[in-house]
């Protein structure tokens, strides 16, 4: 087989080839998927662990069979393997080669490949649509995110002035206050590291108006952005049709 051919095995989902090709590799996304969901569950017996364990070997292999048949048909090998593809691709298949159980977990992350499997930038107008709003409030959320930076450490500073007193454990130092100040300011309130003073009720009263806030700018923001960018977005498409108009008329 040349190497063309198997670009259109591989890349080309119009061919009768390529889409068969695709809908393997879907499946044993799916598959594989769902065997680590499984190997989760509690007191799996002996036998299922034996049957999960021969899924996992076999989509593996597969999938490096499928990670260096890309490399190969790719016109700049490179380029694909420092892709957010090829990282998936990579990190699909990495830790079981590297054999530590601590980095099992990351095998979660062929969710991503579901992206390519369903091709789904045939939603690139909607993406280029978020990537338009990204640049609308890139400066408002940086000034965002600088000023909740600012609110957190005076949250966390203040409850470990009210509460380190009567909670030296739970409140030993402003380091240990931020996560008080995470859930409080998120209006997440976990309930686990809680004020029992007057004065750190109080407090807590006025760090939770302010994260009230501070929830609801990022989804105002993204909102206005995404309304400018179909707006603009518009205004092209009818730029470019009157403008055809022009053409055929001469």
């Amino acid at each position: 087989m040349t190497k063309e051919y198997l670009r259109k095995i591989v890349d080309d989902t119009t061919t009768k080839k390529g889409r068969i090709f695709d809908y393997i590799v879907e499946i044993l996304i799916f598959v594989s998927l769902l065997g680590f969901a499984l190997e989760t569950l509690p007191n799996n017996s002996a036998q299922t662990k034996a049957i999960l364990r021969g899924i996992e070997v076999v989509s593996v292999i597969l999938f490096t069979i499928e990670y260096f048949l890309r490399i190969y048909v790719a016109k700049k090998p490179r380029h694909y393997i420092f892709s957010f593809y090829g990282i998936i691709d990579f990190l699909a298949i990495f830790p079981f080669y590297a054999g530590a159980s601590s980095l099992l977990s990351l095998r979660a992350f062929r969710i991503f490949r579901i992206f390519r499997a369903f091709k789904l930038i045939r939603y690139n107008t909607a993406l280029a649509r978020f990537q338009q709003a990204w640049k609308i409030i890139k400066e408002e959320v940086i000034l965002f995110l600088i000023v909740t930076g600012i609110f957190l450490f005076l949250a966390s500073a203040g409850i470990y002035y009210f509460e380190n007193p009567e909670q030296p454990e739970v409140f030993s130092s402003i380091f240990s206050s931020t996560w008080w100040a995470v859930v409080t300011l998120t209006t997440v309130g976990y309930g686990d590291v809680y004020p029992i003073t007057a004065g750190g009720k109080i407090f807590t009263f006025f760090i939770l108006m302010i994260g009230v806030g501070i929830v609801t700018v990022p989804a105002g923001l993204v909102s206005s952005a995404l309304t400018k960018a179909r707006e603009m977005e518009e205004e092209a498409e009818k730029d470019d049709a009157e403008e055809v108009k022009i053409d055929d008329y001469k």
